[in-house]
């Protein structure tokens, strides 16, 4: 959630300046959505401030100078708030759950354990009087 933050920071912090070109704009809005695709894992799904984000980077950038700069604000503002849940680790965020992992023997000790049968089997075999 660090580059979330840092994204956030680009657009909002106060020493950051508005983007010159519509390709900055485009830059930093796919990256916004790729955050807030990332956060909607995590988050429980109809979480208010996540629709609210979600909904936002399903619009399409508006034309033109001002709209397309008020879109990418909005747009960071609505992605900053499910950053932030996210980090205090409100009731609202899933954070991954650790499964126990089922114990799967390595190759080499399976062919070990075959040919150890397979000797058994053997040396049974040649101890077994013949008729």
């Amino acid at each position: 959630m660090v580059t979330a933050s840092e994204t956030v920071t680009l657009v909002l912090g106060e020493d950051s300046p508005l983007p010159e070109s519509a390709a900055d704009v485009e830059n930093l809005v796919r990256r916004l959505r790729g955050h807030v695709a990332q956060l909607g894992a995590r988050t429980a799904s109809g979480t208010p401030v996540l629709l609210r984000a979600q909904r936002l980077s399903s619009d399409s950038v508006p034309e033109g100078y001002m709209p397309s700069r008020v879109y990418l604000v909005e747009l960071a503002e609505a992605t900053q708030e499910p950053v932030t849940h996210v980090e205090r680790g409100d009731p609202g965020s899933m954070r991954p759950e650790r499964r126990r992992r089922s114990w799967k023997p390595r190759i080499n000790m399976l062919r070990g354990a075959v040919f150890a049968v397979a000797l058994a089997c053997l040396v049974w075999a040649a101890s077994v009087p013949r008729t």
